[in-house]
């Protein structure tokens, strides 16, 4: 029981994580400081995503549910669990190129804006 709550927690903490790239910039518009913690997992997630690589988070969610008797899965948290419901074809290279590109674009958007608002246009 223990391991299968560990297991899950590593997924809500996966999906934090992820929320975080993606909207975190939203947060640094009202709490500058937090750039300091925003930048960095954009560009963890953007290094994930970019080379095809598999998050540290999806090996040690698969550990736990093994531990607890449960297969684990291959591929990544992003084609286990949230590519099966927005894109039902599942994951490809392209999928994941364009899910790294859109974080780094939309990211780049937020903070050039942060940076315009707080430091004025010429």
């Amino acid at each position: 029981m223990l391991y299968r709550i560990l297991a899950d927690l590593v997924v809500f903490l996966h999906l934090l994580f992820i929320i975080f790239v993606v909207a975190g910039g939203l947060l640094v518009l009202r709490r500058a400081w937090l750039a300091l913690l925003h930048l960095p997992t954009v560009l963890w997630a953007a290094y994930i995503e970019l080379t095809g690589n598999i998050c540290p988070l999806t090996p040690l969610e698969n550990h736990f549910r093994r531990m607890a008797g449960e297969d684990g899965y291959s591929g990544g948290f992003i084609e286990h669990y949230l590519i099966p419901i927005i894109y039902p074809a599942g994951l490809t290279y392209e999928i994941q190129i364009f899910l790294g590109l859109f974080v780094v674009v939309m990211n780049l958007l937020l903070y050039l804006f942060f940076l315009r608002r707080h430091f004025g246009h010429s």
